[in-house]
């Protein structure tokens, strides 16, 4: 199961000079507030909209290779928050956080993608960041062999409560606590607290990308930031986009090459489907290396296509 950000995804194709023309950073997520997110969504060609979010991605991975999946995340009583909510249930995932009635509305995700494949990501993070420790299913959480945390709830008081507290009952019930980093632009201002976190045991899997590693170790080398890593959690993964990824465990380090991919669409989503192929098969008890394996076919599906949710049968890329 998973704890974070209940969004919908709103995503249209844009050329490079409307990335210029809006003072964005190609490939990078920034924030938005509501009348920001307006602004842009106003700008923005056709879209199509779909439930996302980092972690409840991954749980949508979870569910489609044939696991259990369960999502913990805030919405509002609106439109977009019944969208998020038929779309997770429909595929499969546990889904009953209720919705609140007063507050911001459910939170959305302009995604802009352009001719390269990179996707610009502009968030209003909405009543995703209004989540508190009371919404937990604390049941589902001991039940589950998983607890998967994501980054971009680390900030925000109550939802970075909610998934402490959510660790702790997770290892209460001596199950796995999985945090993935998320975007980098999220670490800077908080990576003294995520680090003390990591340091303080509250991870035992930890992913990243190289860029958010480096970021959160403030080291250079990737070497030197596994070295600073890799004592403090029991497993750590570092994604390295199309030269594969990598992984730490008890001392024993493996790599493997990134999975082929006919043709490269849209690269939203390719670390949570990757963070799905990885934990669905440390679930069923496979090997390091099927493990990075299972994540990097995952991730190939993803960016062969629109959007952040499998359109291929995983369970038949997959051998789990």
């Amino acid at each position: 199961m998973a704890i974070g950000d209940a969004i919908v995804d709103v995503i249209a194709t844009c050329d490079d000079a409307f990335i210029v023309e809006r003072a964005l950073t190609k490939g990078s997520m920034q924030l938005l507030n509501a009348a920001e997110a307006d602004e842009l969504y106003a700008a923005m060609g056709p879209a199509r909209e779909v439930s996302g979010g980092s972690a409840a991605n991954s749980m949508a991975g979870i569910a489609a290779l044939g696991l259990n999946a369960g999502f913990i995340g805030q919405v509002a009583d609106d439109q977009l928050g019944d969208i998020f909510a038929h779309d997770m249930t429909s595929l499969g995932v546990r889904f009953e956080t209720a919705p609140l009635t007063e507050g911001p509305p459910t939170g959305r995700c302009l995604i802009l993608v352009t001719p390269d494949a990179q996707r610009t990501m502009n968030t209003c993070p909405g009543a995703s960041h209004e989540l508190t420790p009371e919404a937990l299913d604390e049941a589902m959480i001991r039940s589950a062999a998983v607890t998967f945390l994501e980054g971009y709830l680390w900030g925000p008081e109550r939802p970075r409560r909610a998934m402490l507290r959510a660790a702790e009952i997770a290892h209460e019930a001596g199950r796995t606590v999985a945090f993935t980093l998320s975007e980098s632009l999220c670490i800077p201002g908080r990576r003294e607290g995520v680090r003390s976190m990591i340091d303080a045991g509250t991870v035992d899997i930890l992913f990243g990308n190289e860029d958010e590693i480096r970021h959160l170790t403030g080291r250079g080398g990737l070497d030197h930031c596994i070295a600073g890593l890799a004592g403090s959690v029991a497993t750590l993964v570092i994604t390295k986009g199309a030269e594969g990824a990598l992984a730490v465990e008890g001392g024993r380090r493996v790599e493997i090459d990134a999975a082929p991919v006919r043709k490269i669409v849209d690269t939203t989503g390719a670390g949570d489907l990757f963070a799905a192929g990885f934990l669905s098969a440390r679930c069923r008890g496979r090997a390091l290396e099927a493990c990075l394996a299972a994540g990097a076919t995952c991730a190939a599906e993803i960016i062969s296509h629109f959007g952040a949710r499998p359109e291929a049968d995983l369970k038949e890329l997959v051998s789990l």
